[in-house]
């Protein structure tokens, strides 16, 4: 099997010639510049390191890395289909705190403060985002909790996508289809959220955490509208999407929710079938119904009561499995709902093995979590929970993906 044939098995529950391997398709399943300069240079590629996520500091892993690492999937990001790809000349080159020059995209917006911070800034110049000296990556400036009221009559989302971004995806997408033989999982620009955690990042200014949640319980009617406009928008620009970029995806991110704790989800099941899961099923029944895309859904934490009715209401594939999390196990997540959905990640714990353990520990604890997910037809993609950070050692990452190759 090539690599795209190997990634349509496993997602449609056929049993592929190995699992497939994936790095960076997935912006919550990538690795931070810096470790990846090092690991590509290891590998034999030379050449300056592109960001691709400016506020994670998030590489673009390079074709070339691909295939060094047997890797099967590609993105296709509507937030930087126009950068992907482009001659590293094209855009800023910048001293990272530890001393490494990397190429960030041409529009990133980049100022030093006067307590040596970085400051990230929009096109009106205005600071939403900061990295302290010597961080690893950006955090978005938050309001105090609790200090802003959520107003529903102002939450209008978007329901266009601006044409040179259509043509760029398109642009992309026809060369990775054609000139590669990996899967391509699409994203677009203002899709990868849903329900609790969408209406907080696209309305931060107006709105917070704890508010959102209590108007779950006590203003349903209005919570649900603001979450029918939201699904509106997404449907709308996933549509537009679709015409650009066709069959050149066998997937497509539709939600990046992060539902749950280290210990538990944030509301109980009950109220998140009530109030959350008709908009997801709204949403995946028009996917489903108009492209041949499978859905994908971004979601850490503790999320286990949620499997089942994102299963129902039409998900398809689920990232990042973070088996560190209470009920997160593999061995439960399979025995529970193997063969129903799509675990994309859970290969190898980011908290605690891949920074802390040894190169032969992140081995076995990777052989070990390959046989429980592998061990069904198909329906399991391998990468690691969450990106992998700056001060991984290099020799680890090195192990885990010999270590996906050697027993997938």
């Amino acid at each position: 099997m090539n690599s795209r044939e190997r990634v349509l098995a496993a997602v449609n529950h056929q049993k592929p010639d190995r699992v497939p391997i994936d790095l960076g398709a997935i912006r919550a399943s990538g690795i931070n510049a810096v470790v990846y300069d090092q690991l590509k240079r290891r590998l034999g590629v030379g050449g300056p390191t592109k960001i691709h996520d400016t506020m994670q500091i998030l590489a673009e892993v390079e074709l070339e890395v691909l295939e060094r690492i047997h890797a099967d999937v590609v993105p296709l990001d509507a937030g930087d289909a126009a950068w992907s790809g482009q001659p590293a000349v094209n855009g800023i080159s910048r001293r990272l705190f530890c001393g490494l020059d990397v190429i960030f995209p041409p529009d990133a917006r980049i100022t030093l403060e006067a307590d040596g911070s970085w400051a990230l800034r929009d096109a009106e110049d205005e600071i939403y985002a900061h990295m302290p000296a010597n961080g690893f990556y950006f955090d978005f400036n938050r309001p105090t909790m609790g200090d802003i009221q959520i107003d529903p009559d102002s939450f209008r989302p978007s329901a266009t996508v601006p044409d040179e971004r259509l043509e760029a995806m398109a642009r992309r997408g026809k060369v990775l289809y054609e000139e590669t033989d990996k899967a391509i999982l699409g994203w677009g620009a203002c899709l990868s959220v849903l329900g609790m955690s969408a209406l907080l990042a696209e309305n931060i200014t107006q709105g917070s955490l704890d508010g959102w949640l209590t108007m779950l319980l006590t203003e349903k009617q209005t919570a649900h509208e603001m979450m029918d406009r939201w699904v509106d928008a997404v449907i709308a620009q996933i549509g537009l999407f679709h015409e650009a970029v066709g069959d050149y995806c066998f997937g497509w991110g539709v939600g990046s929710d992060d539902a749950g704790t280290q210990r538990g989800e944030l509301i109980s099941p009950e109220l998140f079938a009530e109030m959350i899961k008709p908009h997801y099923q709204r949403l995946c029944n028009w996917v489903h119904t108009n492209t041949d895309w499978k859905t994908c859904l971004h979601s850490c934490g503790s999320i286990y009561n949620y499997i089942p009715e994102w299963i129902d209401a039409g998900i398809d594939i689920l990232n990042p499995v973070q088996i560190s999390a209470a009920n997160m196990e593999p061995e439960r997540l399979m025995s529970q709902f193997g063969g129903q959905i799509v675990f994309w990640g859970g290969g190898c714990d980011t908290q605690q093995i891949l920074p802390h353990g040894t190169p032969d520990e992140v081995a076995a604890h990777v052989r070990h979590n390959l046989e429980i997910f592998g061990s069904g037809d198909g329906g399991y993609v391998f990468t690691q929970v969450h990106n992998i950070q700056q001060d991984v050692p290099v020799e680890n990452v090195e192990a885990m993906l010999d270590a996906a190759h050697r027993f997938g």
